[in-house]
This record gives C-alpha cells, sequence and structure tokens, in this order.
C-alpha cells in the first residue's frame, strides 16, 4: 500500500527492485549458502543476511541511477521482524558515511479521548528503543489525529536530541496529497536537502512550476463543484484499506472532472435479486472490485444485473469482469448454469476457468498472470476512446482465471462486446455494452486503480465518474484530455498508450 502512495505522489512506475521483504531476503541467503557463495561458513543474520539487505538496496541505486533512495522500513522499532532490517541500515550509514543518510523516525502520538489531551509517553519509548538499535534519528515526524502540539513537541525533541524544527506534526488531513505541503510548511524539505548536501542540485526554477501544479490539483480537488455517489460492491467492505487504489483512483478521477466522488460501502454478502435495487438506492455507480473465493458472489451477480438492466454506470476489475459475465451469461444468453470453475469446480458451463495452458502448470503462485501485459483495444469501442482512441494499452493483472475461449462466440452474438484482448493469446482483457444498450458498462481483467495518479487519472476511471455525473443529473461534455493525460509507450507510430 505504502509502495502504491510513492508511485502517485511522485508520478513513477516503480519495479519489484523497489519491494523486498524477509521471504525474499531469506529465499536469496538460502540460495547463495546452496550454492557455496559463503565457502562453507555458517550463515548467520549478521553479516549474512544484513549483507543481503544492503546489497538490494545498493542494486536499486545502481540500476535506477538515483540521486537519492528512500527507504521505508515498516512495523515498529523492537518488532523481532525488522530488526535486522534496522541493524542492516545503521551498517550501511556507517559504511556510507553519516552525511549520506538521513533518519526519520515516524512515530504515533496518542491522544485518549477521555484526558482530552496529547500523551507523548509511548513516542518517547518508541524512539528509546530506536535509539539503543543504533539509530538517532536526523528528522522526526509525530503521527496523531490532530496538530501535534508545541508542548508535545518540545518533549520529544528534549528526549530524543533533536533539533525542534525537525520535530514536525503529521497529523490527519482531507488527502494524503496535501501532506507536501505540509512538510514544506514545517521545513522538512529544506531539512532533508541540507542534511543530505544537496543544495547545489537543487533546481528551484523545476521546483515552483511542479509545486504549482501540484497546488493546481489540491485547488481543483477542494474546489469540486459537484458530486457523485459510487458504491463498491464487496465482502471486505469493513476494511477499507482493502480497497485504497481504488478509493484514490476515483479520487483522482473526480478532481479531474471537478466532482467531489463519494462512496457507499454495499456488503454483497446478503444481497439477493429481490433487494438489489434496495441495496444500490442512491447511488450514481458501482464498482465490483477484484477478489477470490464464492462468498458474496450471488450479491455481486444480484447487483451487476440491476445495474446492467436499470442503467447505472457500472465498472468491474478483475473478479468484477469475470462475475460480470457470469451474470450476462445467466441473465443474457440463457446459460443458466454458467458459473466459474474457481465457484464451483464441475459447473457444467464454465464461461470462466483457467486456460488449458495455465493448467499445465504447478503451485498455485505459478498458474496467476501477474504483472504488466500489452492489450489489443477494438478501434471505436468505449474503451479505446478513453483511452485516447489508441490501438493498444498496457495495465498490470493479477488473476488466474479468464473467459474460457467456447463460450466468446455465444457472449458475443448476444450483444457483449469484447473490446481489449491479449495480442498472443486468447484472453478477453476488457468487456463492455455498446452506448446504445447502456450508458456506461464496462469491465477489465486488469487492475487500472494501481496506474491511476493525481495529475494523470486512469481513463477507465474517469469514464465510470463521467457517466455517474450524468447519472446523476450533471451536464458533463467530456473529460478534460480524451487520454487523461496518459502516457505514451515508446513506439515509433505512438498509438499506444501504457500505465505500467
Amino acid at each position: 500500500m505504502d509502495l502504491g502512495t510513492y508511485e502517485r505522489m511522485l508520478n513513477m512506475d516503480l519495479s519489484r527492485l523497489n519491494f523486498s521483504t524477509s521471504g525474499k531476503i531469506f529465499s536469496s541467503v538460502l540460495e547463495k549458502e546452496r550454492q557455496g557463495r559463503y565457502l562453507g561458513r555458517d550463515v548467520q543474520m549478521i553479516p549474512h543476511v544484513t549483507g543481503e539487505v544492503k546489497l538490494r538496496l545498493r542494486e536499486l541505486a545502481l540500476a535506477s541511477e538515483a540521486d537519492v533512495v528512500f527507504v521505508e522500513i515498516g512495523g515498529t522499532a523492537g518488532d523481532v521482524e525488522n530488526a535486522y532490517f534496522i541493524e542492516a541500515v545503521r551498517e550501511m550509514s556507517y559504511e556510507e558515511g553519516a552525511a549520506n543518510f538521513c533518519f526519520v523516525a515516524l512515530t504515533y502520538i496518542v491522544e485518549p479521548q477521555i484526558l482530552g489531551e496529547q500523551k507523548s509517553k509511548p513516542a518517547q519509548l518508541n524512539l528509546k528503543l530506536l535509539n539503543a538499535a543504533g539509530i538517532h534519528p536526523n528528522i522526526i515526524a509525530c503521527r496523531a489525529s490532530g496538530p501535534v502540539t508545541r508542548k508535545v513537541r518540545e518533549k520529544i525533541a528534549l528526549f530524543a536530541n533533536v533539533p525542534m524544527d525537525c520535530v514536525f506534526s503529521m497529523h490527519d488531513c482531507d488527502s494524503v496529497y496535501v501532506i507536501s505541503e505540509m512538510l514544506r510548511g514545517a521545513g522538512i524539505d529544506a531539512e532533508v536537502v541540507k542534511g543530505l548536501g544537496l543544495a547545489e542540485r537543487e533546481d528551484l526554477e523545476a521546483e515552483e512550476i511542479a509545486r504549482a501544479v501540484w497546488s493546481d490539483y489540491i485547488a481543483r480537488f477542494r474546489a469540486a463543484e459537484h458530486s457523485v455517489t459510487i458504491g463498491i460492491i464487496g465482502k471486505y467492505t469493513s476494511v477499507r484499506d482493502s480497497y485504497a487504489s481504488i478509493i484514490q483512483a476515483l479520487e483522482h478521477a473526480g478532481t479531474s472532472l471537478g466532482a467531489k466522488v463519494r462512496l457507499e460501502w454495499v456488503d454483497s454478502t446478503d444481497l439477493t435479486d429481490a433487494d438489489a435495487g434496495e441495496g444500490l438506492e442512491g447511488l450514481d455507480g458501482i464498482i465490483v472490485p477484484g477478489g477470490f473465493g464464492f462468498r458474496g458472489v450471488d450479491g455481486k451477480i444480484a447487483c451487476i444485473k440491476y445495474a446492467r438492466e436499470n442503467g447505472i454506470p457500472y465498472l468491474g476489475l478483475c473478479y468484477g469482469m469475470q462475475i460480470a459475465v457470469i451474470e450476462f451469461a445467466r441473465n443474457v444468453c440463457g446459460l443458466k448454469y454458467a458459473n466459474s470453475t474457481e465457484i464451483e469446480p464441475d459447473c457444467p458451463e464454465p464461461v470462466i476457468d483457467i486456460l488449458p495452458e495455465q493448467k499445465k502448470i504447478e503451485g498455485l503462485g505459478g498458474t496467476m498472470r501477474l504483472g504488466g501485459f500489452d492489450m489489443v483495444l477494438t478501434p471505436g469501442s468505449a474503451v479505446s476512446a478513453l483511452f485516447g482512441s489508441a490501438e493498444r494499452a498496457r495495465l498490470r493483472f493479477r488473476h488466474r482465471y479468464e473467459v474460457d475461449p467456447r463460450y466468446i462466440d455465444t457472449l458475443e452474438s448476444n450483444g457483449l462486446v469484447f473490446s481489449g484482448r491479449s495480442p498472443d493469446h486468447p484472453i478477453m482483457q476488457v468487456l463492455e455494452l455498446p452506448g446504445d444498450v447502456h450508458p456506461f458498462f464496462m469491465a477489465t481483467q486488469a487492475h487500472p486503480e494501481l496506474t491511476s495518479r493525481p495529475l494523470n487519472p486512469q481513463p477507465m476511471f474517469v469514464g465510470l465518474v463521467t457517466a455517474a455525473l450524468r447519472h446523476s443529473g450533471v451536464s458533463v461534455k467530456s473529460s478534460p484530455d480524451p487520454s487523461c493525460g496518459a502516457r505514451k509507450h515508446p513506439n515509433p507510430a505512438g498509438k499506444t498508450t501504457t500505465q505500467t
């Protein structure tokens, strides 16, 4: 989740080099030991495991040719899980020199409601553990629900031996995207530049231009003229973090259209055809996001059917596309036993199944289609128009099941349009209903929410919010840019849009 936030804030596409886990570290160490890379020595946490962490950080710096590598170590000081990561960066700061390191400690300031005041003691104890591990922070970020008082920051500064100017409040805001200006206002950007000796590399003119563009986004976010309500239909609705990328993508799309997107969380577990209309009452559009398993599927099918028959704008993501195919097959094509083999392994009409070439792969993880893939867009289709009439687009995927090719002709002959396909395999990647049949009904096997950016909103989400605004009665001619600022794929014809 945090890596996604960095991608959105920096408008960058990151790679597998940018993310590491204990599993990756340990697997690499064990593989090297089996290969005899340690010359028969005992494998130890220090130097072998910590050395692997440092190696990965240096590999990233070389591969990216970065001037600065930003490293987040998850968890809390004192956790067993991250102790060797903390030790690794301590060693690295010694090896590279303190002048090349800037440590930022994020600590939590509690504010018990019954007391009505902020307490810094838990934060002090956390910082004590960090100091004991050999990490002496240059900057301390105080996480809190409200602005951290000067009194609390003074206590932390004194306890941690950090200047007051380097202890700042990082409290809750109306959008994560205003935090950059909060950091600037607290002078943290200047402290980082000063601490790492980057003053000579500053481009003040470029910085001001970038700041003006970012400030314009924040201004448009806060000055939204209209509002729409989008329903998220799922079974994890009690855990909002499950849909963090979708929430952000809707905010980006809404801001680009001058609209505030309100969210309604609809638990699909107990919904049926009889009460789907009641569950979707007042919604201007709905999204069925990705998921696994059979729980809540019938409720999702009921919601999709209601949206299709009543002209409610619909966007299906990954599992949401598979469920849309099942609903269409049952209620339009007359395949009353249509299902997915994930839900019903022995169903007689498996419109969703694992492709034959995937079935040959052993191991659950190996059968997953994961990463960035191209898709060919049908000229004149709605999805092609959203991508600026591009002939191809590139999106991120994470799924195992596909539309079974045996049923494609039946589905298409009954009016379903597969407008995005894999260029190399019989894999349907985008479906839609024609505009004369439905105002906006689209689903993709991809996860377009992962490629949305504040200054570059994802086209499918812009399409959904545009249709939702029209459904609510707001007159919307078109999005500000048909391609929604999508980055162009580097090819001579300039006809491919990519959002990897």
